[in-house]
């Protein structure tokens, strides 16, 4: 029954979503019409605020150039992680595991968990580990003969991005458990002290919560997974990845006109073991510190990035071949260029114009000690589908909600987790973090959404129901 919904779902989500880069324009659209409309700035000053003219500075606004730089990270870590999933021993390694399950369901919640577990751990790594697990699995279950529904194996490759900011890497409570981010809060008389995370992400409630995403995840995209036989059309993966280009061994009847020594450069690792020894001793003190605790507790994107740039060398016999799959990714990058200038652009109308404070100092001012963080974490979620980013959400909500919650005599801890959860939960309806997964497997956001969207729904629940008992 749960599978026949979720192709009704999706029928719909096809038949209505337009592409992420026309909902982006349309996002931006109706945030620059809400600006005008609830707050007091003239259409130059939000235009300058969206654009990042000199004016727009004076706002504190960067606008649409704001996240350049998280941009080329994005597209770097699609890079780098397309580059080690095609390394030979990532590759065994992949086969292995996508051998692992004898069925479509199985094949679906697989991808679900290994895309929660490696989210928690990282959400760079849920990221694209998830949609590089979705697309083998897809691939291995097709070459045995198995009909998987692959855009239901592509939704569950993107649930990382559903409970990472319960995890490891999560924006908020890793901010308040240092004192230069409860500085930034602006809120001394609140927290005088950081909040460890034995009090956040190590915290009873967290654990449940998230603890239990990681279960419900891989049930629920089993139980959509369609049975053959049931008059819903099962769509395999090759109908949405291209056939690969020639194997080298295709062109060795070529003529090869390069002299001795660039052919002993480019076809042994001698400079791809350079490269990694110019990288190693980064590496060593980053994990391996001789004082204080290792740095794999506080991955961001450009370790994450430089990690797999050298594992991706070393573990590629060759430049050529390093450079092969670095051809193959860079493909992907379109969507990421040229749609995180506009959610950069609305991030910032949002934050200068105040109306993502206008929206979470409503939600605190009906609020009591109970009904806060429940309405806390629907606003975040709200606020989420403007502003896709944890940091970025964070700096504006979490005054605002921990303020609310010292009046209302709740928890720190507790709110900000409800930021928190609000801010992943709504990741499964935003196509924003979702490009990179796109360009991996082939799909369209429209042949996913459905199942993200019920996958979406169910974790209100759950996740509101243990924010309501704690």
């Amino acid at each position: 029954m749960l599978a026949r919904l979720g192709d009704r779902v999706c029928a719909v989500f096809r038949l209505t979503a337009p592409d992420p880069f026309v909902l982006a324009v349309l996002l931006t659209i109706v945030t620059l019409a809400l600006a005008l409309a609830l707050t007091d700035f003239g259409a130059g000053d939000i235009a300058s605020m969206w654009a990042g003219s000199n004016e727009g500075a004076a706002f504190g606004s960067a606008g649409v150039w704001a996240l350049t730089k998280f941009a080329m990270q994005m597209c770097l870590i699609l890079v780098t992680g397309h580059v080690l999933a095609c390394s030979p021993p990532v590759s065994w390694l992949i086969a292995r595991l996508t051998d692992v399950p004898r069925s479509a369901a199985q094949g679906a919640a697989l991808v679900a968990l290994v895309a929660g577990v490696l989210g928690t751990l990282n959400w760079g790594l849920g990221l694209v580990g998830g949609a590089l697990i979705a697309r083998r699995v897809g691939l291995a279950l097709q070459a045995r003969s198995i009909q998987a529904h692959y855009p239901l194996l592509c939704a569950a490759g993107y649930v990382g991005l559903m409970v990472w900011h319960g995890g490891f890497s999560g924006t908020a409570p890793l901010s308040v458990s240092t004192r230069g981010g409860i500085a930034n809060l602006g809120q001394s008389d609140l927290i005088t002290e950081p909040i460890p995370i034995t009090q956040t992400l190590l915290s009873p409630m967290n654990i449940v919560v998230t603890g239990g995403l990681l279960l419900l995840a891989p049930l629920v995209m089993a139980l959509l997974t369609p049975k053959a036989g049931s008059g819903i059309e099962i769509q395999e993966a090759s109908r949405f990845i291209p056939r690969e280009g020639p194997s080298p061994e295709e062109h060795s009847d070529e003529v090869d006109h390069r002299g001795p020594l660039p052919r002993f450069l480019e076809d042994t690792p001698v400079i791809n073991v350079l490269l990694v020894l110019l990288i190693l001793p980064w590496a060593w003190g980053f994990y391996f510190p001789s004082e204080g605790a290792s740095g794999i507790r506080s991955l961001g994107l450009d370790s994450v990035n430089l990690t797999m740039l050298m594992l991706g060398l070393a573990l590629h016999p060759s430049p050529r071949s390093f450079l092969r799959a670095v051809d193959d990714g860079v493909r992907g990058c379109g969507g990421i260029m040229i749609q995180f200038p506009l959610y950069a652009g609305i991030m910032a109308v949002m934050s200068a114009s105040g109306l993502t404070a206008m929206m979470a100092e409503g939600i605190a001012s009906i609020s009591n000690s109970t009904t806060l963080p429940l309405l806390t974490f629907v606003s975040a979620g709200v606020v989420n589908l403007f502003v896709p980013s944890g940091g970025g959400q964070w700096a504006v909500q979490g005054p605002i909600a921990v303020s609310a919650a010292g009046e209302a005599g709740v928890p720190i801890s507790k709110i900000v987790m409800s930021v928190a959860y609000g801010d992943q939960l709504t990741n499964m309806l935003q196509p924003f973090w979702a490009l990179p997964l796109l360009a991996i497997t082939g799909v369209k956001a429209r042949d996913i959404v459905g199942y993200t969207t019920i996958l979406m729904v169910l974790a209100i629940v759950w996740i509101g129901v243990w924010l309501v008992v704690f």
